[in-house]
C-alpha cells in the first residue's frame, strides 16, 4: 500500500519565508543542488524526520535534470555492457516511481527494430529481452514480444521495408524529468524541508578541526549574502560537483567525465511515428524516437564535453548526426535541419574511466566523502534517483551522533505519492484525462491535446488550474489556461522567471515552442504583476527567454567556451 497522507500539498513555496528559515535555523543536513538527485535526498531526509534544507544556484532542475531523454527506463543497453546490477535496480525503480506518480511516469511499449547487419540479431534480441524482463521483474502484458517483419511494419510503417527483419517490443516508461523533480521537492517541503532556488553556495567556512561549519551563500535575486549552518553537508550538484570539491580542497584521482547529449524535436506531422522506437545508428550506437503530444523527439548524442557549463548548446554536427540516423531509419520522411522545431542539450556527470568512449562509461553513481565532511554524489541516472538518495542518507547517518538519529524513521519513499490528491494507477489517469476533456468541452476546447497536457503535467492539480482560469476574463480559452498555469506555478512551485515557467514547469520551449512565442507578452505582464518586476527586470527576463529560444532553434558551429 502506498501511503495516503493527510498533509497540505498545495502550500506556497514562498522564497522570502524560506530564505528567512535558512538564515535563522540550524539544519541536520544542507543539500547543494536542486536537480532530481538533490530533490530525492531532501525527500528521503525530511520524511525520516531530519531537518533539511536545499539550495540551488539557478532554478530547480535547470541542469541535467531537465535535459535527459525523459525516460524512466530499465537501461537495456546496460545489459549489453554486463551491468546486471544497474539493470536490476533500474527495473525495480521504474515500477516504483510509476506507482508514485502514474500521470508523470507513463508506460510505453518500445519497438526495437531488427535490421540486416544491425546491433542485435533475432536470437540475441529474444534472449536479451527475456533476461531484461527477468532482471527488471517485468510482469504480464509488459513482457517482451517478438514480432516478424509484417507485424513490425504494421506497428511502424515508416521503417525501411528493404532491411527490416522483425523487432522486439518491450516495456519502458516516459516522463517529464523537470516536472518529476519539482513534485519531489514539493513533497519534501510538505514534510518540512526548506528549499530555495536562485541561491548560490559561494564558499565553505571551516572550524579548527578543518570540518565544514557553514556555507556562505548569495541570494541571486537580491544580491544579499548569508550563512547556512548544518551538521552535515551534501553536494548533489551534477556537472558542478568537481567545482565544489575544488572549493573544498578535496579533489583526488576520482573525477567527473562530462558527456553531452542532444535531442531534437519535430512537429509530429514531420515525423509521425506511431510509438516509441529504439533503433540502430550506423556507428553502432542506438537512439530513441519518441512521440509526445504534438511533437516527436529524437536523441541522444553522446560526445565528450569540456565547454561552458552554463551554456550548453547543440551544434550543426549534433543535428546532422541525428538527422542522418532518422533519414536512414525512416527513408520516406526526408527531414532536414529546417524541419527541426526545437532542441535541448545537456550534460551527463559520469565517473571518469581511462580509455573508454563516452557511450561506454558506466552510469553507476559514486559517493566521494571528504575529510571536511562534504559528501558528494556523482554519476547515476534519472531512474535511480530514489536509490541514490537512500545511499546518501545512509552515509550521512553514519556520521551523526546517536542523540540526533534515535528518533528518526526508516526510509519510506517507495510508498509516498508525489502528488496529492493522487492518481492511483494508469486506469485512474485515463479516467481523469477523459474527465478533463469533458470540462474543457464546456469551454468549446475540443482539442484533446489540452486535456492530455494538463493531466500528464499536473495530475489532479489540473483541477486548481481550471478553477483559477475562470477568474480571467479573456474570451480566448487557451489563453485563460496558460495564465492560470502561470498563477499556479508562481504560487505553488516557486517559479521566479519566464524561463522557469516556459522551460522547467511546462516544457513548452521543447514540445510546444509556438505557444511560447504566442503567449510571451501576456505571460510577461502577468509575471511582472505577480513578482513585482519593474520595467528593467521585465526587459531582462524577456532577453533571457529570447536567448533560450535562440539556443533551442539554432545549431552552432562549435561549443561555447
Amino acid at each position: 500500500m502506498l501511503l495516503m497522507e493527510n498533509r497540505v500539498e498545495f502550500s506556497v513555496l514562498n522564497r522570502t519565508a524560506h530564505i528567512e528559515k535558512l538564515q535563522t535555523q540550524k539544519f541536520d543536513l544542507a543539500i547543494i543542488g536542486g536537480g532530481v538527485t538533490g530533490a530525492g535526498i531532501a525527500l528521503d531526509a525530511a520524511s525520516r524526520g531530519l531537518k533539511v534544507c536545499l539550495l540551488e544556484k539557478n532554478d530547480f532542475a535547470s541542469g541535467t535534470s531537465n535535459k535527459s531523454t525523459k525516460l524512466i527506463h530499465g537501461g537495456l543497453r546496460y545489459l549489453k555492457q554486463f551491468e546486471i546490477g544497474l539493470v536490476r535496480e533500474s527495473g525495480s525503480e521504474r515500477a516504483i516511481v510509476h506507482k508514485l506518480a502514474p500521470h508523470l511516469v507513463i508506460p510505453e511499449k518500445m519497438l526495437l527494430p531488427l535490421v540486416e547487419g544491425g546491433t542485435y540479431g533475432k536470437m540475441m534480441t529474444s534472449i536479451g529481452l527475456k533476461v531484461y524482463d527477468f532482471l527488471a521483474d517485468v510482469k504480464g502484458d509488459d513482457r517482451r514480444l517478438m514480432l516478424n517483419k509484417e507485424e513490425t511494419l504494421e506497428k511502424e510503417s515508416l521503417l525501411d521495408k528493404k532491411v527490416i527483419l522483425g523487432s522486439g517490443l518491450y516495456a519502458e516508461y516516459r516522463t517529464d524529468d523537470a516536472r518529476l523533480t519539482i513534485e519531489i521537492l514539493k513533497k519534501a517541503v510538505s514534510y518540512g524541508a526548506t528549499v530555495i532556488n536562485y541561491c548560490e553556495m559561494e564558499s565553505f567556512d571551516y572550524n579548527k578541526d578543518s570540518k565544514i561549519k557553514n556555507l556562505n551563500c548569495k541570494d541571486n535575486n537580491t544580491g544579499n549574502t548569508f550563512k547556512i549552518k548544518a551538521r552535515n553537508y551534501v553536494s548533489a550538484a551534477g556537472p558542478w560537483v568537481d567545482k565544489l570539491r575544488i572549493k573544498d580542497h578535496s579533489m583526488n584521482n576520482k573525477y567527473l567525465h562530462l558527456t553531452k547529449g542532444v535531442h531534437i524535436v519535430f512537429p509530429f506531422e514531420k515525423l509521425p511515428v506511431k510509438q516509441p522506437l529504439y533503433f540502430d545508428v550506423p556507428d553502432g550506437r542506438m537512439i530513441f524516437a519518441i512521440p509526445r503530444g504534438r511533437a516527436t523527439y529524437v536523441g541522444t548524442t553522446d560526445t565528450n564535453y569540456s565547454g561552458n557549463l552554463e551554456r550548453v548548446v547543440a551544434t550543426k554536427d549534433d543535428a546532422e548526426y541525428l538527422l542522418n540516423a532518422i533519414n536512414s531509419t525512416f527513408p520516406d520522411v526526408h527531414l532536414n535541419i529546417n524541419d527541426i522545431e526545437s532542441n535541448w542539450a545537456g550534460l551527463r556527470p559520469l565517473i571518469h574511466e581511462e580509455d573508454k568512449d563516452p557511450s561506454e562509461l558506466s552510469r553507476k553513481d559514486e559517493l566521494f566523502v571528504s575529510e571536511s565532511g562534504l559528501i558528494s554524489i556523482a554519476g547515476g541516472k534519472l531512474t535511480g534517483y530514489r536509490r541514490m538518495a537512500h545511499r546518501v542518507i545512509e552515509a550521512v547517518l553514519k556520521t551523526m551522533k546517536t542523540k540526533h538519529t534515535k528518533n528518526l524513521k526508516k526510509s519510506k519513499t517507495e510508498k509516498i505519492h508525489l502528488v496529492t490528491p493522487a492518481l492511483e494507477n494508469s486506469h485512474d489517469v485515463t479516467l481523469y484525462q477523459k474527465e478533463l476533456e469533458l470540462k474543457l468541452l464546456e469551454w468549446a476546447i475540443d482539442d484533446g491535446y489540452y486535456a492530455w497536457y494538463l493531466c500528464t503535467t499536473y495530475g489532479k492539480q489540473a483541477d486548481i488550474i481550471i478553477e483559477k482560469s475562470k477568474s480571467f476574463e479573456n474570451k480566448k480559452h487557451p489563453e485563460r489556461l496558460i495564465r492560470a498555469e502561470l498563477w499556479f506555478c508562481i504560487h505553488h512551485e516557486m517559479t521566479n522567471s519566464l524561463t522557469d515557467f516556459f522551460v522547467r514547469r511546462t516544457g513548452r520551449l521543447y514540445f510546444d515552442i509556438p505557444s511560447v512565442k504566442k503567449y510571451m507578452q501576456i505571460i510577461s505582464i502577468d509575471c511582472a504583476n505577480y513578482l513585482n518586476w519593474d520595467t528593467k527586470r521585465m526587459d531582462s527576463e524577456k532577453e533571457k527567454m529570447e536567448l533560450l529560444l535562440e539556443d533551442a532553434s539554432t545549431y552552432y558551429e562549435k561549443e561555447f567556451e
